[in-house]
């Protein structure tokens, strides 16, 4: 049987943690199981508790989910030490973190990257799909980042929005597979 972490802390990252992240973070925790996976978001250049941007939280909506109480956050040591999977809108925010925190790199991906990694790798348990994904990482392809849709038009919100979401529901999809069998093993 694999061993499965009961707190497997997913951590999404953007800019100001008032767009892409907080919608990675809602759609996560919607799809994940709460039973083994913990989510949060936070930003690079993260603002002090702002609420989710308006059209981003209207998006959210859309895809059936609401923005509740979110608040965003800065990024900082606690968040990226206590992740066992970092997910970022970019490769800029992917380096950002990389930056102050090499260590990271075997657990940070942009979100799209980790989604289509996770359909291509053999894992047993979380852990190991992040470790194996981290290793085969030079099989994603084309456009790996989510761009920012702030101040932008609707039609971008919602194409970013479906994006990320596309992106999250693989990747819940396979995390919970994996938790699943864990249990059964």
């Amino acid at each position: 049987m694999a061993d499965v972490s009961p707190r497997f802390a997913v951590l999404g990252v953007c800019t100001a943690n008032i767009c892409r992240s907080p919608i990675i973070e809602a759609v996560l925790r919607d799809q994940l199981d709460d039973g083994y996976f913990e989510v949060a978001s936070a930003g690079v250049r993260g603002w002090v508790e702002k609420p989710m941007e308006a059209m981003a939280a209207m998006e959210l909506m859309r895809l059936g989910l609401t923005p509740g109480s979110f608040r965003s956050h800065p990024i900082d040591d606690y968040f990226v030490d206590s992740a066992s999977l970092i997910l970022t809108a970019t490769t800029g925010h992917r380096s950002e973190i990389l930056g102050t925190a090499p260590e990271a790199l075997r657990r940070t991906f942009t979100l799209v990257e980790f989604a289509q990694l996770v359909g291509t790798v053999e894992a047993d348990d979380p852990a190991s799909l992040v470790a194996e994904a981290a290793r085969l990482r030079s099989r994603a392809r084309g456009d790996l980042d989510i761009i920012d849709p702030y101040k932008r038009k609707p039609a971008v919100y919602r194409a970013v929005a479906d994006q990320i979401n596309e992106a999250c529901l693989t990747i819940a999809s396979r995390l919970n597979s994996l938790v699943v069998s864990a249990d059964r093993g």
